[in-house]
C-alpha cells in the first residue's frame, strides 16, 4: 500500500512486498538479506502474511484521503519547474529557454514568481487531488482483490493494479492537464514574451470558455492516448526501479527494513527521475499535442504542395494519427535531441515528487489510523505480542 501517485498524473512508487510500512519497522528489523538463510525466509513469510492482514484493514477512503494530500502538497512544491519543462518542451527554437537554470531565471525576472513560474498552478491543484485519489481507491481495492482472493503473484499483481490506477486516474488528470499546460505556456495575460503560443486567456475559467466555444469540448482531452502512452511505462519503470534500489538500500543496511529518512527518499528520488528521464520522449509529444506547438507538418505540406503524398498510403496513415505527425514534426525540426527536451526538469521534478509523495502518503495515512482508530502500527504490536 505504498505505492505512490503524482498528478502531472504521474505514479508514485511502492515499497516492495517484503518490506513494506517503514514507518513500522522498528518492529519487524533484522530481516534477512536478499539471500538470507531458509529460516530467515520463513520468518519473512509469516510477516508478510501478517502485514497483508493489517493493510486489508486500513479503509480505502484512507488511502484516498492521504494520497490526495501528498499529490497536492508534492504537485504544488514542484510546479515552477514543471513550468520551466513545458517552455522548454512548447518553444523548442526559443534560446531563452534552452538550460534549465537560465530559463528558470529568465521566467522569475520576466513575469514574476506567480504569473510566471506559477502560471497554470490552478487547474494543476484542483486535478491533483481528485486524481491522487481516484488512482490510490482503483489501486488499493484491486490489489487487494487479486492477492487475497485470486492468490495472483504479487509483482504482477501491483503492476496491473497501477496501471488500473492511472488509467482510473487521467479522467480527472488529462483535462486539467491541458489546461495547466496551456496557461503554462501562455503565462500572465497579454504576455509579450509567450506570443508564439498562440492563445490568450484572462485566466482559468476564461481559458475554459474559450476552448469549449472555439475548438469545442474534445478539446479537454487532447493527447488522452499520449498521457497514458506516457503514464504507463512510466509507472511499471519506476515500481521496478523502487523495488531493486530499496532492496540494495536495505543489503546495505546490514539487512535490516528500518531506513533512515534520507535513504527512503534517495530510493524513491532515484526511481522517479531515472523512470521520468527514459520517459521524457513520451512527455514531449504529450505537451506537443495538448498545445498544438509543431504538429501541423503533414497538413501544412499537403495544403501547400500537390496532394501526391496521400497516395501513399504511409504518408496517409501518418497525417491522420496525432501521435504520428507530433513524432514527424519533432524529428523534422529538431532532430532526436528534441525528443528529451525539458529532461532536466523532469528529471528534478519526477525525482523529487517521488520522494514528498512517498513521504507525505506514508505520513498522512498513519495519522488518518491514529485518528480512526485503524492505526497500523498498534495492529503490528499486538501480532508481534
Amino acid at each position: 500500500m505504498s505505492q505512490l501517485f503524482t498528478s502531472s498524473t504521474i505514479p508514485i512508487p511502492f515499497e516492495p512486498h517484503d518490506h513494506r510500512h517503514h514507518h513500522h519497522h522498528h518492529h519487524l528489523q533484522q530481516k534477512p538479506p536478499p539471500n538470507g538463510d531458509g529460516g530467515g525466509n520463513n520468518d519473512k513469510k509469516s510477516n508478510e502474511n501478517d502485514i497483508d492482514d493489517i493493510e486489508s484493514q486500513a479503509p480505502i477512503w484512507q488511502c484516498m484521503v492521504a494520497g490526495g494530500l501528498g499529490g497536492v502538497v508534492g504537485d504544488s512544491a514542484m510546479h515552477s519547474l514543471d513550468t520551466v519543462k513545458t517552455r522548454q518542451q512548447g518553444f523548442p527554437n526559443n534560446p531563452k529557454y534552452k538550460n534549465m537554470i537560465p530559463a528558470y531565471r529568465t521566467i522569475l525576472k520576466e513575469e514574476g514568481f506567480f504569473r510566471g513560474l506559477y502560471g497554470g498552478y490552478t487547474p494543476a491543484a484542483l486535478g491533483s487531488f481528485p486524481s491522487t485519489a481516484a488512482f490510490f481507491a482503483t489501486y488499493e481495492s484491486s490489489k487487494r482483490i487479486m492477492i487475497n482472493k485470486w492468490n495472483m503473484n504479487e509483482t504482477v499483481a501491483y503492476l496491473i493494479a497501477g496501471t488500473l490506477g492511472d488509467m482510473a486516474s487521467s479522467v480527472f488528470y488529462v483535462p486539467s492537464e491541458v489546461l495547466k499546460t496551456r496557461l503554462q505556456l501562455q503565462g500572465k495575460y497579454n504576455n509579450p514574451f509567450t506570443k508564439e503560443c498562440g492563445y490568450n486567456y484572462r485566466g482559468l475559467w476564461d481559458a475554459i470558455k474559450s476552448i469549449y466555444k472555439t475548438d469545442g469540448p474534445r478539446t479537454f482531452v487532447f493527447g488522452y492516448k499520449e498521457t497514458l502512452y506516457r503514464d504507463l511505462p512510466f509507472s511499471a519503470l519506476q515500481l521496478s526501479f523502487y523495488e531493486n534500489f530499496r532492496l540494495l538500500a536495505i543489503y546495505y543496511n546490514h539487512g535490516s527494513t528500518d531506513l533512515s529518512v534520507g535513504a527512503e527518499m534517495f530510493t524513491g528520488a532515484a526511481a522517479g527521475g531515472l523512470a521520468g528521464v527514459l520517459t521524457t520522449p513520451l512527455d514531449v509529444i504529450k505537451t506537443r499535442i495538448q498545445t498544438q506547438t509543431n504538429t501541423a507538418d503533414f497538413s501544412n505540406n499537403n495544403s501547400t504542395h500537390n496532394l501526391t503524398p496521400l497516395r501513399n498510403p504511409i504518408v496517409r496513415f501518418c497525417s491522420s494519427n496525432a501521435t504520428l505527425r507530433a513524432i514527424y514534426s519533432i524529428y523534422k525540426h529538431e532532430g532526436i535531441f528534441g525528443a528529451f527536451s525539458g529532461v532536466g526538469p523532469r528529471f528534478i521534478w519526477t525525482g523529487v515528487q517521488s520522494s514528498i509523495m512517498l513521504l507525505l502518503y506514508q505520513m498522512s495515512l498513519k495519522q488518518l489510523g491514529e485518528i480512526f482508530g485503524t492505526d497500523r502500527g498498534n495492529q503490528v504490536k499486538k501480532l508481534d505480542a
